[in-house]
């Protein structure tokens, strides 16, 4: 199950970096651009890619949490601290036993 959610979420990323680089930048770009009857008809390219962006950023954000979810069942809640002291006492010396 972990591995089909870390697929739909490295699928996602990807999809999303695609949509974001498709969009048309609104920064003017130093002045050179599109001219104005281009501006026109890409409105509806423009809503789709950001309606398109919205819901696979919700899919990545939903994934990553899932992702985090999951694999805290194989974290320990032990700290780091507690297990050095319990390396010291189990490494103590013994005294050897005389008959």
């Amino acid at each position: 199950m972990e591995n089909f959610i870390l697929l739909i979420n490295i699928i996602s990323a990807i999809l999303l970096v695609i949509v974001v680089l498709l969009q048309k930048s609104e920064g003017g770009a130093l002045g050179i651009g599109a001219s104005q009857e281009s501006y026109v008809s890409s409105r509806s390219v423009g809503n789709f890619l950001s309606k398109a962006t919205g819901i696979i950023a919700t899919i990545f954000i939903i994934s990553s949490i899932s992702v985090t979810i999951l694999s805290q069942k194989e974290i320990s809640t032990k700290s780091v601290l507690e297990e050095v002291e319990q390396k010291q006492e189990s490494s103590e010396p013994e005294v050897p036993k005389s008959d």
